[in-house]
C-alpha cells in the first residue's frame, strides 16, 4: 500500500467525521480512524521515520508457517506432556505413599481395634477408600501440571495460533478450526476438553467436537500407555533402545487418536451431522505476558478441583462395586471370576482376555484405577503369589514385577498392543459421559458419545488380532 493511499484513507477518515458532526463521533468513526492512523504508522515509511519493527508479526511469520508450524506446535505439545508425566511422578509417589502406604493401614487398624466387621472394613477401606486415593495420587497431579502450563500458553496467546495452523485439516474433516483447542484441552483430561468446546459457537460443530474429543488420550490414560509399552514394546528391541521404542510406540497411539478424531468427524459430516463448516474468521491476538499467579490459580480452581472433584464422586461407588464382585460368591466362584471366564471367549477375539474386559467395565468411572484393578483381579484369578486380597487393588514399584504378573496371567505381545488400542478407543469415564451431558442436554448424544468409541475399540482390536495371528 503505498504513502499516497494511506494519506488519503486518513483524509477520509477525517473528512467523514466532519460530516458525521459532534454529536455523531460515536465508536465507529473513531475506530475507523484509529485503524486508519495505525495502518499508515506500521505500513508507510519516510526519509525520517523507518518502518515500525513488529516482533508479534516476525513470530507469526515462523509459528503460523507451512514450514515450522507444525513441528513447533508438536513440540511444545511435547514437552508439556513430558513435563506433566515426568513431573507429576515425584508428587504422585508422595500420595500413593501418603494414601495407600500409611493412612490405608491405619484405617485397617483402626477398623480392627473398634471390632469393625470384615465385610464393612473390606467395603469401606479396601473398596470405597483405596479408589479414591488412588483416583487422587494419580489424577491431581498430572491436572495441577497440564492445566496451569495449558492455560499460560492460552495467556500467552499462541493457543490460537494452534487452532490456526490446525483449521485447515479441521474444515477437510467438517469440523471447526477451535476444536484444536479443545482437542489439546483433552490430552489434559477430557472432560474439561469437552467443557472447553463452548468456544465453538456453531451447534453441530460443537458437537462433534464433543463427541470425538474421547480420541484425545487424558492423564488417566498416559500411564498405561507407558507401563505397558514399556513393559512389552521395550522387551522386542536390545535394551540400549528400549526407551525410545516404547517413547514412539506411546506417541503413536496419541497420533492415532488425532487420526481417528479426523476420521470421526469426516464420518458424522457425511452421516448423521451433515452440514456446511461455518466460517472461521480468527483473530490472532497479540502476545502477552502471562498472569502468572492468577493463571495458576483460575487453572487450579476452576479445572483441576472441580474435575477431581466429579472424579472421587464417581471412584467411590466403582471401589465398593470392585470390592462386592470380588468378595460375592456364586457357588465356589466370586461374580467377578464367573464374569472373567464368561467374557474370556469373546475377549480372545479381541486379542485380550476376561481381566482387561471385567477391568474397563467396573473402572468406567476413572481410567486411573484400570491397572490397580487388571492386577488384583489377574492375581485372585490365577492365584499366584501378591496382592493384598480379594477386592484390594494393588500397584508395583517394580516395572518388573508387574510384567511378572501380567504375564503369568497369559498376556503377550498381543495383548499388549490390543490393551494400548482399546485404551485409546474405549468409553469416556463417568466424569466425562455426565459431563456429555451437562452441556449437551440430550441422552441421545451422551449415549452416542460413549458408545461409538467402544464400538470402534471392538472392530479395530478385533481386526488386529485376526491379521496377528495370520502373520505371527
Amino acid at each position: 500500500m503505498s504513502k499516497h493511499s494511506i494519506e488519503n484513507i486518513i483524509a477520509l477518515s477525517s473528512d467523514l467525521r466532519w460530516k458525521i458532526g459532534d454529536d455523531f463521533h460515536d465508536e465507529l468513526a473513531e475506530g475507523i480512524y484509529a485503524d486508519a492512523s495505525e495502518i499508515a504508522g506500521a505500513a508507510v515509511s519516510t526519509d525520517t521515520q523507518k518502518k515500525r519493527f513488529r516482533l508479534d508479526a516476525k513470530i507469526d511469520k515462523i509459528v503460523t508457517s507451512r514450514t515450522w508450524g507444525f513441528p513447533i506446535m508438536f513440540l511444545i505439545l511435547g514437552v508439556i506432556l513430558w513435563l506433566t508425566i515426568i513431573g507429576a511422578n515425584y508428587p504422585s509417589s508422595m500420595l500413593a505413599q501418603l494414601l495407600l502406604d500409611t493412612i490405608h493401614p491405619i484405617l485397617k487398624g483402626f477398623a480392627t481395634n473398634i471390632g469393625m466387621p470384615w465385610w464393612l472394613d473390606g467395603f469401606l477401606i479396601d473398596g470405597v477408600y483405596l479408589a479414591v486415593a488412588w483416583v487422587i495420587a494419580v489424577m491431581l497431579p498430572p491436572m495441577a501440571i497440564f492445566f496451569p502450563m495449558f492455560t499460560l500458553l492460552e495467556d500467552f496467546g499462541y493457543l490460537p495460533r494452534v487452532a490456526f495452523n490446525l483449521d485447515y485439516l479441521f474444515k477437510k474433516s467438517g469440523a471447526h478450526g477451535k476444536q484444536a483447542l479443545t482437542m489439546s484441552m483433552g490430552f489434559g483430561c477430557n472432560a474439561a476438553g469437552v467443557v472447553a468446546t463452548r468456544i465453538i459457537d456453531s451447534p453441530r460443530e460443537r458437537l462433534i467436537a464433543i463427541i470425538t474429543n474421547n480420541f484425545s488420550l487424558c492423564n488417566g490414560r498416559w500411564p498405561t500407555q507407558i507401563l505397558i509399552a514399556t513393559i512389552f514394546i521395550g522387551a522386542v528391541v536390545p535394551a540400549s533402545f528400549s526407551s525410545i521404542a516404547s517413547l514412539s510406540a506411546v506417541i503413536g497411539i496419541a497420533i492415532l487418536g488425532i487420526f481417528f478424531m479426523f476420521f470421526t468427524s469426516w464420518a458424522l459430516t457425511k452421516t448423521v451431522l451433515k452440514g456446511e463448516v461455518s466460517t472461521f474468521n480468527l483473530e490472532l491476538p497479540p502476545y502477552r505476558p502471562p498472569r502468572f499467579w492468577k493463571t495458576i490459580y483460575t487453572s487450579l480452581i476452576d479445572r483441576t478441583l472441580i474435575v477431581l472433584w466429579r472424579a472421587i464422586l464417581f471412584a467411590a461407588p466403582a471401589g465398593a462395586v470392585i470390592w462386592l464382585i470380588s468378595n460375592i460368591y456364586i457357588g465356589n466362584e466370586s461374580i467377578a471370576t464367573w464374569t472373567i471366564h464368561s467374557l474370556d471367549g469373546f475377549g480372545f477375539l479381541l486379542g485380550m482376555n476376561g481381566v482387561i474386559l471385567l477391568a474397563y467395565i467396573v473402572a468406567i468411572p476413572a481410567n486411573e484405577i484400570v491397572i490397580p484393578t487388571i492386577l488384583m483381579l489377574t492375581v485372585m484369578t490365577t492365584g499366584i503369589p501378591g496382592g493384598e486380597g480379594a477386592g484390594v487393588m494393588f500397584e508395583l514399584d517394580s516395572v518388573t514385577a508387574t510384567g511378572d504378573i501380567l504375564r503369568a496371567g497369559g498376556w503377550t505381545l498381543l495383548t499388549a498392543v490390543n490393551l494400548m488400542l482399546f485404551s485409546l478407543l474405549h468409553n469416556p469415564c463417568s466424569t466425562t459421559i455426565y459431563t456429555i451431558y451437562k452441556e449437551t442436554k440430550s441422552v441421545k448424544w451422551t449415549t452416542v458419545a460413549s458408545i461409538l468409541p467402544v464400538i470402534m475399540g471392538f472392530v479395530i482390536t478385533f481386526l488386529v488380532a485376526q491379521i496377528w495371528r495370520l502373520v505371527f
